[in-house]
């Protein structure tokens, strides 16, 4: 939505992109990437209940195979590498989350890696029951800094429909 600002200059906020903008089988890098941090494993995992030793208690990971040291909690993995895609492809244009599937972690990530994210369309329609809005399948895949993938999900969003679309109520007032 462009409006002015109080300087009068021309005022773009940011935003996701509408259901007709997503492009199945376009991989969409997302940029910058994150280390991980001890202090985010461990805040993340007292935040989220999670007090597993792999996670929180570096004595307890030194003696367990085969890594001998903490893995980053897996669901702050996975939380971070959703939240790499928002800003670029659904902030303030998704409606819901309304799953995930596939969900995998086939490397471990360690505190001081750096995850990068990219995400592929799937698929898309159209909802059935929602005229303003379609349903995406996004795939997410995170990798690390040696390009070792440490996480994959597949997730289905039901996404809004830009207001100048055929069929939502924006394009059917225009032309009244």
């Amino acid at each position: 939505m462009s409006q002015e600002d109080r300087t009068g200059w021309p005022l773009e906020e940011q935003r996701g992109l509408w259901y007709e903008d997503l492009k199945p089988g376009v991989v969409y890098a997302h940029q910058p990437g994150r280390t991980m941090t001890e202090y985010d494993n461990i805040l993340f995992s007292t935040l989220s209940m999670n007090p597993q030793g792999l996670h929180v208690d570096f004595a307890f990971a030194a003696d367990l195979e085969p890594f001998h040291r903490p893995l980053v909690n897996s669901m702050f993995t996975l939380a971070t590498l959703v939240g790499m895609s928002v800003s670029h492809l659904t902030r303030g244009t998704t409606v819901a989350n309304l799953g995930f599937t596939d969900v995998r972690f086939p490397n471990p990530l360690f505190h001081g890696d750096t995850m990068y994210g990219a995400t592929v369309v799937r698929d898309k329609r159209l909802s059935s029951s929602r005229p303003a809005t379609g349903i995406v399948t996004f795939e997410h895949t995170g990798k690390k800094q040696d390009g070792a993938v440490v996480a994959i999900a597949v997730r289905q969003v039901m996404m809004r429909r830009s207001p100048t679309a055929p069929g939502t109520s924006a394009a059917r007032d225009a032309t009244r």
